[in-house]
């Protein structure tokens, strides 16, 4: 019996080796390719990190980005997985059985419970980012490009570009000669909250598309 309780715990200490080669997680600084429809906001909010702090770590001048650039995300956590080292094969030594003894019953080893490890976890961005759903006045970029993605279909980097271009993210500009108005620089109103003036473009590009901004 002492030999038996001798491989029982050898074949336990093996087990737990297994165990804690687990998943482990390292802060590093992470590669990203830009695709089609890509913005510089929705890839801070997958990353959980700030769009100054990509465009600052890759040299980024208004928030303009091309398909196919590498893009450098600092302290982005990215899954490792260790790699687990097989336990070397643990050879016991035969028990010696004692002379059998009437109606005893062999001691029968049960065999040890399978490993379950966690599926690794993927970095890739989600197709789609929500638009936030309240403007609290310091989240403008962000509300703005996510409203205009989602009511337009159009992406946010194109929106984003449009508005650099149009009024520099200045919301209350005026246009002297022209009298357009606001972020995206709308002859068809002359005031208007940041609200009113996303619903007015969202009615423009669906009545006139993007000749409205002279695109296409």
């Amino acid at each position: 019996m002492k030999k038996l309780l001798t491989t029982i715990l050898t074949t336990s200490a093996a087990t737990v080796g297994l165990l804690m080669a687990g998943t482990l997680s390292a802060n590093a600084d992470a590669t990203y390719t830009v695709k089609k429809g890509d913005c510089v906001w929705a890839i801070s909010q997958e990353y959980k990190t700030t769009i100054e702090s990509i465009e600052t770590a890759n040299n980024i001048h208004g928030h303009l980005i091309l398909p196919g650039q590498q893009l450098r995300i600092p302290g982005a956590t990215a899954p490792v997985t260790a790699t687990q080292t097989p336990a070397a094969p643990v050879t016991s030594a035969p028990v010696q059985q004692a002379p059998a003894q009437p109606a005893e019953t062999p001691a029968v080893t049960a065999p040890a419970a399978p490993v379950e490890t966690a599926p690794a976890q993927t970095s890739e961005p989600a197709a789609t980012t929500p638009a936030p759903e309240t403007y609290t006045g310091g989240n403008l970029q962000s509300y703005v490009l996510g409203q205009m993605q989602s009511r337009t279909g159009v992406s946010a980097s194109t929106w984003d570009h449009i508005i650099n271009r149009e009024s520099n993210w200045q919301p209350h500009v005026v246009n002297g000669a022209s009298g357009a108005y606001g972020l995206f620089q709308n002859i068809h109103i002359s005031g208007g909250s940041v609200q009113q003036q996303i619903d007015a473009a969202v009615n423009l590009y669906h009545a006139q598309g993007m000749q409205a901004w002279a695109l296409y």
